[in-house]
């Protein structure tokens, strides 16, 4: 009806209709109460229109808002585009949105300014799902949701309004798909019912199979009779999309509703199609997962099938699916005990998958079901394995020592994985005392000849133990082995001992390279547990190796996966790694707002090993702020630690900043029994880092015409060590040296290497105490350059990082658990800001 949108729009305002032009209001008022064109043409009342919304704008600001513009009857859409094409820049918006794919009307909005409108992206619908949801929503819940949402708030909401409070915490698996309700879902519904019999048949086939490709869907066509052809109709209501391979709904509610649009029975029968078309022998898992569904009672050789093709899933659809087929094969299981175990085995699936309260209530039934010795102790080593990532690190080490003994009969390498875990349990509290018991029980359960994954537990665990007891030299034997036993294998775990052994020899460089693999594995295996686990040592790794960018890069990554996948104690070792680079770049705020965080969690759950890391980062910002007193103050209290408070490894390795403060304040028979243990740990390993580090302590505590031939010898040691901000930090004070010797040449050369270095790692205060020396020796210095990384946020840095290691977009996308077109974003402002142009160029940046 001609003016019917125009009547409905201007009807609140209509009383400011008398202050028009009397021309303009007789126009406007015969279009709105007769529906008539005014004796002179549409212009005049396009002109009444615009004036009317200038009235009503004059007392306060006024929003036009019309949606589905192209539904409007021609007349009004032709007012309200004029009105709109000559809006000021007064107090009145006019917003008007049309539908996708829909043309305006005879090209009435030419002219209008216009804006494509995309979905919101991931943070902000799970912004959305946060505000509405009435329980915390489980992290692998909320990644579902938000893909599922396509960016359509609506479509979030309801999606999360179906789900039940365990489905939402991730207690319970989604149902695949995603179940009705909500008024888009009707909408698609209501569609797909008015399409003819054959179509919905088939985009029903289409829905029982999350990835269906084109030619499993002809084979399934021909066995139910339906001519592919049908398919068209269903192409052009725009439900599907049909690409060279691939058939695909073009909104994830399309597939529900198709779904459960159908009756049980048809459900059913689509899904025993597609079992018979799916190949026994090349597709198991697809085969056997439509096959169980359609079950209905305990079926032992379906059940076997499942745990067949859950095994499989592991290495090739990852743990999320495995840990659903074993939770699904045990359903159909009627034996207790090989229901419990693949009850466990589901649980322990589901937690490297990233799922922590789904893999407790499966551990829940598992415990209900009263298993065997060897069962229970199975449910209980991965208890125990997520308190020391969760919990109280002393009752973590109970239980998985409990556990270890109840598995030593029958499953001698898990139980040997529980006792190297009820190790690091009682590292991560600081109690040595329980360490060394530990380790000197398995100890007496090695045998003359061990397999390189069992040789590799009873290694890690007597060379740690030796280590922390002061035997270096037995110690430096056993981790060796870890280290060359780790680089023949393939279990990210291992990998992770590897690198920590690496760390403990100071070989900074192998340790870095097993933890970038086990890293690496942990994403392509879907182990996202396992992920922040491996970066804890990665990001120390690259701390020593002098890769100072990208420590913060990894940690936040970590802190982001460990909060994730409900590993708090895991968080707060990445806390302590962010208090630490912060400290060296001298950011005070920053430093001790991680530390708190990671004190936090550590006197929460007496975890002496962060408590520790958190106190030398502290200590270590004290040092950089030129602090002594306090350095030394902080790492004094921290060599008298206890358990929960402190740790042997810290205090070993932070012995060399305990000498720097110490002989600034004057402290030098502290600072020479500090040494004593560092240089004799340096020697046992051999390496030239530690080396490096032990001389230049010597050079410290030397009179100062001994101590130039301790500094000579420290930069010879660092030049093969990879430690280049210790190199920097070591000319720093070797020029100090020489400066006060009266020997400035030899010392400006030395500060003009440090400040290269320090400037490179973007570490300003150092830079600039650099600087100051400089001037001291009578040179004028430059200011400081602005570093180019600078200009990066934590993400982009994450990002250019993988793609600097030859990643492609797709991969590293799958890796930070992003949208491919979310990294080319990135990467598009990546190459902006660092003023570079190609993927070779950010690599020799980042190298």
């Amino acid at each position: 009806m001609a003016f019917a949108g125009l009547h409905r729009l201007l009807l609140p305002v209509a009383d400011r209709l008398p202050l028009l032009p009397e021309q303009q209001r007789l126009a406007l008022a015969a279009a709105l109460e007769l529906g008539d064109t005014p004796v002179h043409g549409r212009f005049l009342l396009s002109v009444a229109v615009l004036g009317l919304l200038s009235e009503a704008a004059r007392d306060r600001p006024v929003l036009v808002c019309v949606d589905d513009v192209h539904r409007l009857d021609g007349p009004s859409l032709e007012a309200l585009a004029f009105a709109a094409r000559r809006l000021g820049a007064g107090r009145m918006v006019v917003a008007i949105a049309t539908g996708e794919g829909c043309e305006d009307g005879d090209g009435a909005l030419a002219g209008v300014e216009r804006l494509r409108l995309e979905g919101l992206g991931a943070d902000a619908i799970a912004a959305v799902l946060a505000d509405r949801s009435p329980v915390p929503i489980g992290d692998s819940t909320r990644s579902a949701l938000v893909a599922a949402a396509c960016g359509n708030p609506l479509a979030a909401v309801e999606l999360a309004d179906s789900l039940t409070p365990g489905q939402l915490v991730g207690a319970e698996p989604l149902p695949q798909p995603l179940p009705p309700g909500g008024e888009l879902w009707a909408s698609y519904a209501r569609r797909i019912s008015a399409l003819p019999e054959p179509t919905r048949r088939l985009l029903l086939i289409i829905a029982v199979e999350e990835d269906m490709d084109t030619a499993t869907l002809v084979l399934a066509a021909e066995q139910a009779q339906i001519p592919l052809s049908a398919l068209d109709a269903a192409e052009a209501c725009r439900l599907v999309r049909a690409d060279a391979d691939r058939i695909a709904f073009r909104h994830p509610l399309v597939r529900s509703a198709s779904y459960y649009g159908a009756g049980l029975g048809e459900r059913r029968a689509a899904h025993l199609l597609l079992a018979g078309v799916f190949d026994a022998g090349r597709q198991p898992l697809r085969r056997a997962w439509h096959r169980a569904v359609t079950a209905v009672r305990p079926d032992p050789e379906l059940a076997d099938e499942l745990a067949q093709a859950a095994t499989t899933a592991r290495t090739g659809s990852g743990y999320a699916a495995s840990a659903v087929l074993f939770e699904r094969s045990a359903d159909l299981t009627p034996d207790p005990p090989v229901r419990a175990d693949r009850l466990g085995e589901a649980a322990r699936d589901a937690w490297l998958a990233g799922q922590p309260v789904r893999s407790r209530r499966l551990l829940d039934r598992v415990r209900e079901l009263g298993t065997d010795s060897g069962g229970r102790g199975r449910a209980e080593s991965l208890g125990g394995e997520i308190t020391l990532r969760s919990g109280i690190a002393v009752h973590a080490h109970e239980t998985l020592l409990d556990a270890a003994h109840r598995l030593l009969p029958g499953h001698r390498t898990r139980a040997l994985h529980a006792f190297v875990q009820a190790g690091e349990a009682s590292c991560l509290a600081g109690d040595h005392s329980r360490y060394f018991a530990t380790a000197a029980r398995v100890a007496a359960l090695r045998g003359p000849e061990e397999r390189a994954e069992a040789r590799i537990a009873f290694d890690y665990l007597a060379g740690k133990s030796a280590m922390f007891q002061g035997h270096y030299a037995q110690g430096r034997d056993h981790l060796e082995r870890v280290l060359s036993d780790a680089e023949r294998l393939n279990e990210p775990v291992q990998l992770i001992w590897g690198a920590s052994a690496g760390l403990l020899l100071g070989d900074d460089v192998r340790s870095h390279a097993l933890a970038s693999r086990a890293v690496g594995l942990a994403r392509r295996a879907g182990a996202v547990s396992v992920i922040p686990q491996a970066i804890e040592i990665l990001s120390y790794s690259e701390f020593w190796t002098g890769r100072q960018p990208l420590v913060a890069a990894n940690a936040l990554e970590g802190v982001r996966l460990a909060e994730a996948t409900g590993q708090e104690n895991c968080a707060s070792h990445h806390f302590a790694a962010l208090a630490l680079i912060a400290a060296v770049r001298g950011d005070a705020a920053t430093c001790r707002a991680h530390a708190r965080e990671s004190a936090r969690v550590a006197e929460a759950h007496d975890l002496g090993l962060p408590a520790a890391l958190g106190a030398w980062a502290l200590a270590f910002l004290e040092l950089a702020s030129g602090r002594a007193a306090e350095a030394a103050s902080r790492l004094t209290s921290l060599a008298g630690a206890g358990p929960g408070r402190g740790h042997r490894a810290v205090r070993l390795l932070s012995a060399p900043h305990f000498v720097e403060a110490a002989v600034g304040v004057g402290n030098h028979n502290r600072a020479r029994a500090a040494l004593s243990a560092y240089q004799r740990w340096a020697e046992a390993t051999g390496r030239d880092g530690p080396r490096a580090l032990a001389a230049r302590c010597r050079g410290l505590l030397s009179a100062p015409e001994e101590a130039e031939e301790h500094f000579t010898e420290a930069l010879r040691l660092h030049r093969g060590g990879y430690r280049d901000f210790e190199q920097a930090r070591t000319e720093l004070l070797f020029a100090q040296l020489l400066r006060r010797r009266r020997r400035p040449r030899l010392a400006r050369e030395h500060l003009h290497g440090a400040l290269d270095t320090f400037e490179r790692l973007d570490v300003g205060v150092w830079a600039e105490r650099a600087r100051a020396e400089l001037r001291a020796t009578g040179e004028s210095v430059r200011a400081a350059l602005p570093t180019a990384l600078d200009e990066l946020s934590p993400q982009q840095l994450r990002i250019a990082r993988l793609v600097a290691e030859g990643a492609t977009n797709r991969e590293a996308a799958t890796q930070l658990f992003l949208s491919p077109r979310t990294v080319d974003h990135h990467l598009r402002n990546v190459f902006s800001r660092l003023g570079i142009r190609s993927r070779v160029e950010l690599a020799r940046l980042l190298g």
